[in-house]
């Protein structure tokens, strides 16, 4: 939830839309993306993959950025998706990988150990631009989990 604040920080007025699953959580995240003027794409690999994708390479075309959490509504936790991973090679895009650390936080014993910082806590925020051009999925899935991994926490 922290993403589309670091986002809208560097990309103030580039449009831009974000792939939300439907599940009860993901209308959370959808208003928080609506709240920052990200257009919020309902689906995942779940649940309604196929209009999803179409969306996403509709926004793309019109010149949006898209965001992406990489593993998925499911997980597992730090693995990244065929999806995320699909659109940037086909679309030939840089992926901007987010993360953050907190100095003080909360973090809940769910699948993704989902992270809320404390408040007045100080945040940290790691945002790298990574190109995936010319890479098999394979050979992109473990260089992005190698950069990924480095500003994750534990």
């Amino acid at each position: 939830m922290m993403s589309p604040q670091a986002y809208r920080t560097i990309h103030r007025t580039q449009k831009a839309s974000g792939i939300i699953s439907r599940h009860f959580d993901g209308e959370m995240i959808a208003r928080v993306l609506d709240y920052f003027s990200v257009t919020p794409l309902r689906g995942s690999s779940s649940k309604g993959a196929t209009k999803v994708l179409l969306e996403a390479f509709r926004a793309l075309k019109e010149g949006d950025d898209l965001l992406v959490t990489p593993d998925g509504p499911r997980g597992p936790r730090y693995k990244i998706g065929d999806g995320a991973l699909a659109l940037a090679l086909k679309a030939d895009i840089p992926i901007m990988a987010i993360n953050y650390r907190p100095s003080s936080y909360w973090q809940l014993g769910s699948w993704d150990r989902f992270i809320i910082p404390k408040p007045f806590c100080k945040i940290d925020f790691y945002i790298q631009s990574l190109r995936v051009s010319g890479m098999s999925m394979d050979e992109a899935r473990a260089y992005l989990q190698e950069q990924m991994m480095r500003y994750a926490l534990p």
